[in-house]
């Protein structure tokens, strides 16, 4: 027969104890990012690539259609300032990253951080097209093959973005889904096949795999063997500059020729 041990009146209150407060999480750096509603990927992406010891990432959820058109595009603009106020409100952040590389081409790189300064006044900013710009200086990349899975019209935007800001376009090329939710299960497969297919149509220094709902990071360094070029994505470019604008610098083998400087 099994005992029952009345336990009623058995507690002892220990009142308030001693606690000790360390530097937390984001000890070296503190990084907010603004992911889109429908955005699958980005998340996934920066775990592979910036969780390192000292570095907090923090994310807020920005509402977006999932259709990927100049119009759904620049709905994003008033929706940017709310969702950040939404990570770590009274709290520091070193760098406020926005992720989506169309809108913020759409947009221009300059409304969209006017917006995060909103909230953030003297927050340093990025996005998916500053950290490509960044990491094609980084890389002395001087022929850029790109990578879309974006409609015609979207494709249109992000062609002329790059090149008025001085990257020479040789080669692009494009999947057509402008359904974000689709663009996010595109394979591993597709993006090597489309990357090789890049490579094969010019001399290229630089492939930029454009959208945060590509995956990339878990097979960029095979497609850089394969291909002797560099390789990096809207993702994998934004992780590597919010680390080095939050001051964190030492390269990852292990993430390709990018992580690597």
């Amino acid at each position: 027969m099994t005992e029952t041990i009345d336990l009623a009146g058995s507690c002892r209150d220990l009142g308030i104890l001693e606690a000790t407060l360390d530097e937390g999480i984001a000890r070296r750096a503190a990084i907010g990012l603004l992911v889109l509603a429908t955005d699958q990927t980005m998340e996934h992406e920066f775990a592979r690539l910036a969780r390192l010891p000292g570095v907090g990432l923090y994310v807020a959820r920005l509402h977006n259609d999932a259709e990927i058109t100049p119009a759904t595009l620049c709905a994003m603009a008033p929706r940017i300032a709310p969702a950040t106020a939404l990570l770590l409100p009274g709290l520091g952040l070193d760098v406020v990253a926005f992720g989506c590389t169309s809108a913020a081409m759409t947009l221009g790189e300059d409304r969209v951080f006017a917006e995060i300064r909103k909230v953030r006044p003297e927050v340093a900013c990025t996005s998916p097209v500053t950290a490509a710009f960044a990491a094609f200086k980084a890389l002395r990349a001087q022929r850029i093959g790109v990578l879309t899975p974006y409609a015609p019209s979207v494709n249109a935007t992000v062609r002329a973005y790059f090149e008025a800001g001085g990257a020479n376009i040789a080669a692009f090329a494009t999947f057509n889904r402008p359904d974000d939710r689709e663009a996010a299960r595109i394979d591993a497969k597709s993006i090597r096949a489309g990357i090789a297919a890049l490579a094969a149509a010019a001399p290229l220094d630089c492939v930029f795999v454009a959208c945060t709902s590509l995956r990339l990071t878990g097979i960029i360094t095979e497609i850089e063997a394969e291909t002797g070029i560099a390789v990096t994505s809207s993702d994998h470019a934004l992780a590597w500059h919010c680390l080095r604008l939050a001051g964190v610098t030492e390269p990852l083998a292990a993430a390709g020729r990018l992580f690597r400087l």
